[in-house]
């Protein structure tokens, strides 16, 4: 059913922690991994080398995602390792915890870019060529902060909403070209940024009685990536916090 074999995926942020797990998921299901990294290229190597001893073909691409012309050269480089991206998960980006007061208009700008215009920049970079074959998926890692307001910051909440919304409006302007838009949105998932949270900032506690982990997540982008039907939806990882 989730036979993802002689695809290629991009995975943003891939070498570590959510983006780590969807990385070998998705090899795990048969794709070709394309791990990019900003800096840590030793966090996507290890993600590399250990789908290649599991069987898989996988690449680290370098690349700033928020720099259109670095995107461009990340797209370039993956499909001249890997083949066409068929597959893109925009999953990196940033998150600062700010009060109201704290945050100036360039810590707002700051995160839209990292995480919002990324999004978009990546989209544009592959979505010319998903339509030519018939066949794409948009698939954006976004977070329970659109829902519920967040406990991060401001510009972290308005960020992930804009990029259900871009999900939502590539899948409509899509749908007919066999290139299907959706996100998946985690709360309280063990990973780095939840670990430095404080108590009052992990104020919410998942009903399931835990925090989810990173490959209950993979498993729900590899559920999208499979599926042609579903586009325009949100698929929320939330231990039943709240029902949408």
């Amino acid at each position: 059913m989730f036979d993802l074999s002689d695809r290629v995926a991009l995975v943003t942020g891939g070498g570590r922690g959510i983006g780590a797990a969807i990385s070998h998921a998705l090899a795990d299901a048969g794709a070709a991994v394309a791990v990019n990294y900003v800096a840590n290229a030793d966090a996507a190597q290890e993600t590399v080398s250990a789908i290649e001893a599991a069987g898989g073909r996988a690449v680290p691409v370098q690349g700033d995602v928020t720099v259109n012309d670095e995107v461009v050269r990340m797209v370039s480089t993956a499909e001249a390792e890997l083949g066409p991206v068929d597959i893109l998960i925009a999953n990196a980006g940033i998150g600062i915890r700010q009060s109201i007061e704290e945050t100036t208009e360039a810590d707002f700008n700051l995160v839209m870019q990292a995480n919002l215009t990324s999004a978009f920049l990546c989209s544009q970079a592959v979505v010319a060529g998903m339509r030519e074959r018939g066949w794409g998926r948009l698939i954006y890692i976004t977070s329970g902060a659109a829902h519920n307001g967040g406990r991060v910051g401001l510009h972290y909440s308005a960020s992930k909403g804009g990029m259900e919304a871009l999900a939502r409006a590539y899948a409509l302007r899509l749908v007919e070209d066999g290139v299907t838009a959706n996100s998946v949105s985690p709360v309280l998932i063990h990973t780095d940024m939840t670990a430095t949270a404080s108590p009052e900032q992990q104020v919410f506690s998942p009903p399931v009685g835990r925090m989810g982990h990173v490959d209950e997540v993979a498993s729900a982008v590899v559920m999208l990536a499979a599926n042609g039907y579903m586009t325009g939806q949100t698929v929320h990882m939330n231990g039943g916090l709240y029902f949408t």
